[in-house]
């Protein structure tokens, strides 16, 4: 067993993009890592969620039926997925976009406003990495480097020139998760 993600939201939030980065920054590590992406009828505006499993030793499923961490995009991904979280488990909320509120005593929860903090950066396509950033940084599997690193390494040369911003955006949910007082 390892460390399991569920990132879900809709397509063309960056939901893919977020657990796809964590799988080569857990791979670039020397980490045993799967990444099972899923979506729904149409590849924009339809449901996507992605399953990341990065673990010290070999993989036995990539299934994940109680994920550790559940990062969260949109309302219809809140209700499917918050209680889901294992518990002691860790969801992170796009507080911008969603509207509910989990009840559940036995997790973390961190309600982020990833697509407010995005837009203040400049483009609220990051938030997607603010959201990432947070969750590094409640349950560090990996160190925020490596994230940036694989980033650097992965990101197509095309979107180079949106580097920055997305390391900015990292580093912001990074703080973001240091500066909040969070709900247990």
């Amino acid at each position: 067993m390892g460390d399991e993600f569920v990132f879900a939201g809709f397509g063309g939030q960056g939901v893919m993009f977020a657990g796809q980065l964590l799988a080569y920054a857990a791979m670039d590590e020397g980490l045993e890592v799967t990444w099972i992406p899923s979506y729904g009828p149409e590849m924009r505006g339809g449901t996507a969620h992605c399953l990341v499993v990065v673990s010290q030793r070999p993989i036995g499923s990539p299934v994940v039926q109680h994920p550790k961490v559940a990062v969260v995009f949109n309302n219809p991904s809140f209700d499917k997925y918050a209680p889901l979280v294992a518990q002691d488990g860790l969801l992170i909320v796009n507080a911008s976009l969603i509207t509910r509120q989990s009840h559940r005593s036995d997790l973390t929860k961190f309600d982020v406003p990833a697509t407010q903090i995005a837009d203040q950066l400049g483009d609220t396509r990051v938030a997607n990495m603010v959201l990432l950033g947070t969750a590094l940084a409640a349950h560090p599997v990996l160190p925020l480097d490596a994230v940036c690193r694989a980033l650097e390494a992965h990101l197509p040369k095309r979107h180079h020139d949106l580097l920055p911003l997305n390391l900015a955006a990292i580093e912001r949910g990074a703080a973001y998760a240091a500066n909040v007082p969070y709900q247990v």
